[in-house]
């Protein structure tokens, strides 16, 4: 039975992560592919990393390392993806398109200003 949950996780994480590759390499711009690269390989990698635990605990060998490093992945990956989209925005590296509508800019020439 175990065998089978660690296998569902394993296939869930790797659909994840191959997505967020995939969106990595097919989306227009920066903010796009930090988004993708932010989201769906967070969800990818710690769901792998869920599958590794969950096998190894029939053994009795119960990591806590590796909840810390899911709970570590899992709060630092989608921030620091944030914080690039913000340091592209604020160095000025343009949408994909001019059909997008970007509210922010009003605000940030106010602050400039």
């Amino acid at each position: 039975m175990i065998e089978i949950i660690t296998s569902i996780f394993i296939l869930i994480g790797t659909f994840f992560t191959i997505l967020s590759a995939i969106g990595v390499i097919r989306l227009p711009d920066v903010y796009s592919r930090m988004h993708a690269a932010g989201k769906s390989s967070t969800l990818g990698v710690v769901t792998l990393m869920l599958a590794t635990f969950i096998y190894f605990i029939p053994t009795g060998i119960i990591n806590g390392k590796v909840l810390l490093a899911i709970l570590f992945l899992f709060i630092t990956a989608p921030l620091s993806a944030l914080m690039v989209n913000r340091s592209a925005y604020y160095n000025g590296v343009p949408l994909a398109k001019n059909s997008i509508q970007d509210d922010l800019r009003k605000k940030f020439e106010q602050d400039k200003e």
